[in-house]
């Protein structure tokens, strides 16, 4: 995956005076790079495409003359979106050859950010879905307005686009995304609660356990991007996904599970000698499991895989 070994100014040893101190435009953008992070991750689902892009938008800011940005913060966020842009473009075409189900790559968040309904919903399994189905330029411009709440003056200079067009496009996206989000809000323990029954379930590999805690119109999508065995339709039904879970039991308990924030959602994370092999992130409406997303592809794992070695 390109851009994991490259450096950016948040490596310790980078953009430094000679007192020891970052250089402006290396504090600058170090001070903004979480939120860039996410406005990437979010227009592209991939947290190694949206770290590569942060690689290009470091090179281009670190050549800004600072002398002449009036608000840093707009320009450093201007340049994302439009590197983001052009790699969404690139991925779509990518997509429309890939092999089965494609899934966002997990990403691994702190349970304060569970916690936080708004952002939680913005990078679930489910809601990058849901801005799958959107032009990128409407999804650029539904990121910045309705999870960052930027202005329409600030969107329109990051993609090109005069205030009145944004507008509009804003609210066609909101339409859009309005008429496919999942629904209804789910208390902590809710979540926890169907989450140790899920990981009951299938560590016991009870049927009727797995039914009794999925909706009767659950869907399961598996990503495995022609490497890893994983279904190659949705699995719509309760039953049709209950007989796919306890067909792969006996695999599965010979993997270690660990539950997990994923997405700002409940997960478990399947391990094989000591190495992630599965996540199954879950969506929860009512109390009941109504979105299982399998992800298997290694490439999808390879982050995850280092942040829980780290954690650890």
């Amino acid at each position: 995956m390109a851009g994991t070994a490259q450096t950016t100014p948040d490596d310790h040893r980078a953009g430094r005076n000679g007192d020891g101190r970052p250089d402006p435009a290396t504090a600058a953008f170090v001070a903004h790079r979480n939120l860039l992070f996410t406005v990437a991750y979010e227009m592209l689902g991939s947290a190694a495409d949206a770290e590569d892009v942060l690689q290009e938008t470091w090179l281009r800011w670190a050549g800004v003359n600072l002398d002449t940005v009036q608000e840093q913060r707009a320009y450093l966020v201007r340049i994302t979106t439009r590197q983001a842009l052009d790699r969404l473009r690139t991925l779509g075409r990518r997509k429309e050859s890939y092999v089965g189900p494609w899934l966002p790559e997990p990403l691994l968040t702190t349970p304060d950010v569970a916690e936080d309904v708004e952002l939680a919903d913005s990078v679930s399994m489910a809601m990058l879905l849901v801005l799958e189905t959107l032009a990128p330029i409407e999804r650029a411009v539904f990121v910045l307005r309705e999870v960052f709440d930027l202005g329409y003056e600030e969107i329109a200079e990051a993609v090109d686009k005069t205030p009145a067009a944004v507008r509009q496009l804003a609210y066609r996206a909101r339409a859009h995304v309005a008429a496919r989000r999942p629904r209804g809000v789910v208390s902590p323990a809710e979540t926890r609660d169907a989450l140790a029954a899920f990981q009951q379930a299938i560590e016991t590999g009870e049927l009727q356990s797995l039914l009794d805690i999925l909706a009767p119109d659950v869907v399961f999508l598996g990503d495995g991007g022609g490497v890893a065995q994983a279904a190659l339709a949705p699995i719509i039904g309760a039953d049709a996904v209950a007989g796919l879970l306890a067909a792969g039991l006996t695999n599965l308990a010979a993997r270690s599970l660990q539950p997990a924030p994923v997405n700002g959602c409940p997960a478990l994370i399947l391990r094989l000698d000591g190495e992630i092999d599965t996540v199954l992130a879950l969506h929860i409406e009512d109390g009941l499991i109504t979105g299982i997303y399998s992800v298997r592809n290694p490439q999808k794992l390879s982050r995850l895989q280092h942040e829980t070695t780290l954690r650890r």
